[in-house]
This record gives structure tokens, C-alpha cells and sequence, in this order.
């Protein structure tokens, strides 16, 4: 048997897992559309929970409510576990990040974590988060091509992290921004067809992403 010190250790990593994940998994893509009318998000579109796909129901206040709300998400999990159990907002980052790309109420089937990733990233430095954003509408302005400006954004923090001396936090942002990818590869496949639309163009073609 283990002594109580031993056991106690394990509960602020947990908490901060359980709540980062609890916040991170809310999709407010799905709830606003549906308190909207505008439908089930997940039958619309790509089926993505995202705010580029609320943006494919024509509704851009509810793409943007969507986009600031799975952002806001991201970057409360990691405060309110800064607050509650110091130096393990890294856990809580990770596990809203992976709570939104992959929640249980949907059957695990989420959105990219573009948004909830620059949330994350905000939190846990706000210069890193900055440039994310930065790079994000950056290259959103000279693309129009939403999975470009979204990898690119992702890609951009470890980077900057790396370059910046904050060595703390490369590692984990490298693992998010490889999800990030993971969960584009739809998209990667048609940027190299030639095929990936545009934020705003008419959408009579069938596409998943």
C-alpha cells in the first residue's frame, strides 16, 4: 500500500486533466447552431464542429461566436487550473486541446483544434500567443484558404516557442500542432489536388474536412 503523500500527488495532475478536458470538449460549434436553428452542425458542410463550417450555415455571427467561444475554452482550462493547482496548466493545455478535437459526447468525433489551440497557447504565454495569431490571420488575409492559415498558425508555436528560449513548452506544443495536421489531412489531400476551397466560396461541391 501506498503512504497518503503518495496518493495525494496524483490528484492535482488529475484534476487538472479532468477539468481541461471538461472544458475543452464543450462544443459550442454544435450547441450554437442547434440553439440557432440552423441544424445539426455535424450533417452540415464537412461535419466539422468548427467555426469554418458554422461559417458554410451562412450565420457569420455564429462562426464567430464559435471561433472566440472554443478559443475561450482553451484558454479558461488553463487559467482555472493555474489558479487551483499551480504547474500543471501544461496538463490541463493538453487535455482541452484533445477534449475539443476529441469529445465524448460526439462520440469522440471532434473538431481541428485550431481555435481551442490558440486559446491554449494565449494562456500559457502570451507572447507565443500573439504570434499565433498573428501568423493565423496573416496568412488567412493572403490565402483565403482557412487549413492553410489554421497549420501554418499551429506549426508557428513551437517554432516561435524554440526561438523565444521557452524550451518548457516545445515539446508539448510540437505534439498539438501534430495533431493539428493529423486532423487535416483531408485537406492536405485536396491543397495538393488543387481542389481545397476558399473562406467564403460558394460551396456546391461535395468536400469532407
Amino acid at each position: 500500500m501506498g503512504d497518503g503523500s503518495t496518493e495525494v500527488i496524483w490528484v492535482a495532475p488529475a484534476c487538472a486533466l479532468l477539468i481541461g478536458y471538461l472544458l475543452g470538449s464543450i462544443p459550442f460549434g454544435v450547441l450554437l447552431t442547434r440553439a440557432a436553428g440552423a441544424g445539426d452542425l455535424r450533417a452540415i458542410g464537412s461535419g466539422n464542429i468548427g467555426a469554418t463550417n458554422v461559417l458554410r450555415t451562412g450565420r457569420r455571427g455564429l462562426a464567430a461566436a464559435t471561433l472566440f467561444l472554443d478559443a475561450a475554452k482553451g484558454l479558461a482550462a488553463v487559467l482555472v487550473v493555474r489558479y487551483l493547482f499551480p504547474g500543471d496548466e501544461p496538463l490541463a493545455a493538453a487535455a482541452a486541446f484533445l477534449g475539443h478535437c476529441y469529445p465524448v459526447w460526439l462520440g469522440f468525433r471532434g473538431g481541428k483544434g485550431v481555435a481551442t489551440l490558440l486559446g491554449v497557447v494565449l494562456a500559457l504565454w502570451w507572447p507565443l500567443g500573439a504570434i499565433y495569431a498573428g501568423v493565423w490571420l496573416g496568412m488567412l488575409a493572403a490565402t483565403r484558404v482557412s487549413s492553410v492559415a489554421g497549420m501554418l498558425a499551429a506549426v508557428s508555436a513551437p517554432v516561435a516557442a524554440a526561438v523565444m528560449n521557452r524550451f518548457d513548452l516545445v515539446l508539448l506544443l510540437l505534439a498539438l500542432a501534430l495533431i493539428v495536421l493529423w486532423k487535416h489531412g483531408a485537406n492536405i489531400g485536396r491543397l495538393l489536388d488543387g481542389t481545397e476551397p476558399r473562406v467564403g466560396e460558394s460551396k456546391n461541391k461535395t468536400e469532407r474536412g
